[in-house]
C-alpha cells in the first residue's frame, strides 16, 4: 500500500517538456498530481506515469488562457484528489519571429497562455488556499523575465509581466499576514519539446541559447521550492549571469544580443515542423519531457545546488572567511613577533 501523500499538486502545462518533468518529480516525492494541459494524449500519458509511481494522477484537458476552464479544473481537483497544497503555473506559449512579423492575434494568444495562464492559475489556487491559510503557488519564471532577447518579444514580455503581477500578490498576502506563499522559480534555457512545436518564422530551426539544461534539474528545484518556499529562486549558472549582468550593464547586453541573439537561437538546419505548431491547438501524441538537444544539455548545476542549500553555502563561505581572517591575523602577529 502506498504511503499517504505529502499533498496534492496541480501542474499546468504538465503533459510535456518541463511540466512533464515537474509532474514526475512531484510524484516521486510522494505527491498526488493533477495535470492540466490541452492535449489529450499527453495529459493521459502523464497521469498514467504518476499512477505507475504509486501516486494518484488526474489528467484534465484545460486551456489555461480561459479562466472559467481553470476554475472548473481547480474544483475538480479538490473534489477528486482533495485539498490543493501546491499549484505550479508552468504552461507557456511562444513563437520565434521578429516582433513586426507577429500578428496581433498571435501575440495575444502567446500572452494569454504565458501570462494570463499564470494569473488564472494563481486566482484559482488562492480561492482555495486563502480560506485554509495554507498552500504554495509556484510561478515558472525565466532569466528572460529580467532580460529581453530578440525573436521572443511575446514570451519575454509575458514573463516580465509575471514578475510584476507576482510581486504585487506577494505583498498583498504579507499585508494580510497570510500563511499562503507565492514563489517564483526563474529558469535557464532547457532541452524541452518547445523547440520542436513552437510557431517558427526563422529561416533555420530554433534552439535554446547555450548553455542548455535538462528539465529534470529545474523540476528538482521546483519540488524543493514547494517544501521550502521563498519569493525568488534562480536556477542555472546562466540565469545568475543573465539577471546580474542586466542589472550592471543592460546597454552592453543590448548591443551584444543585437549581434549574437539571432544566430544563437537557430541551429544550422533548415526550419522544419518536426511535430507541428501548438500555439493555437494542442499537438497530437505523447512527446515526453526532452527535446532534441540531449547531447548538448547539462544535468547538473553547482549554482542551483548552492541555491537549494543556502544555509550550507553561507556557512561554508563564512567558515572560509573566518579561516582566512585567522590565518592573516596569525601571519601578521608572527611577522611582528
Amino acid at each position: 500500500m502506498a504511503q499517504q501523500a505529502r499533498g496534492v499538486v496541480v501542474v499546468t502545462g504538465g503533459s510535456a517538456g518541463l511540466g512533464r518533468a515537474i509532474s514526475r518529480a512531484f510524484a516521486s516525492a510522494d505527491y498526488d498530481v493533477a495535470i492540466l494541459a490541452r492535449g489529450a494524449d499527453g495529459v493521459a500519458a502523464t497521469a498514467e506515469e504518476v499512477r505507475r509511481a504509486g501516486r494518484r494522477g488526474l489528467g484534465i484537458q484545460c486551456d489555461v488562457g480561459d479562466h472559467e476552464q481553470v476554475e472548473a479544473a481547480a474544483d475538480r481537483v479538490e473534489q477528486e484528489l482533495g485539498p490543493i497544497t501546491v499549484w505550479v503555473n508552468n504552461a507557456m506559449g511562444g513563437l520565434f519571429a521578429p516582433f513586426t512579423e507577429v500578428t496581433p492575434e498571435e501575440f495575444e494568444r502567446a500572452t494569454r497562455t504565458t501570462y494570463l495562464g499564470q494569473v488564472n492559475g494563481t486566482r484559482a489556487a488562492l480561492r482555495y488556499m486563502k480560506p485554509r491559510n495554507a498552500g504554495v503557488v509556484i510561478q515558472i519564471g525565466s532569466a528572460l523575465a529580467y532580460r529581453g532577447i530578440p525573436l521572443q518579444a511575446a514570451y519575454c514580455g509575458a514573463k516580465h509581466a509575471v514578475v510584476g503581477f507576482t510581486e504585487s500578490v506577494i505583498t498583498e498576502l504579507r499585508h494580510e499576514r497570510s500563511a499562503v506563499r507565492v514563489a517564483m522559480a526563474h529558469l535557464p534555457a532547457m532541452n524541452t519539446t518547445q523547440f520542436s512545436w513552437v510557431l517558427n518564422r526563422l529561416p533555420e530551426h530554433p534552439q535554446p541559447v547555450s548553455p542548455i539544461y535538462q528539465p529534470e534539474l529545474a523540476a528538482r528545484a521546483v519540488v524543493h521550492l514547494a517544501a521550502q518556499p521563498r519569493s525568488r529562486m534562480w536556477v542555472g549558472e546562466s540565469t545568475f549571469g543573465t539577471i546580474l549582468g542586466n542589472r550592471m550593464a543592460a546597454g552592453l547586453l543590448d548591443r551584444y544580443l543585437a549581434r549574437t541573439g539571432y544566430d544563437a537561437q537557430q541551429t544550422d538546419a533548415l526550419a522544419r515542423p518536426e511535430i507541428g505548431d501548438n500555439l493555437w491547438h494542442p499537438v497530437e501524441g505523447d512527446h515526453g519531457a526532452h527535446g532534441e538537444f540531449d547531447d548538448q544539455s547539462w544535468s547538473r548545476s553547482p549554482a542551483t545546488w548552492m541555491s537549494m542549500h543556502r544555509r550550507t553555502t553561507v556557512g561554508a563561505i563564512g567558515a572560509v572567511l573566518a579561516a582566512t581572517a585567522g590565518a592573516l591575523t596569525f601571519a601578521r602577529r608572527s611577522a611582528q613577533g
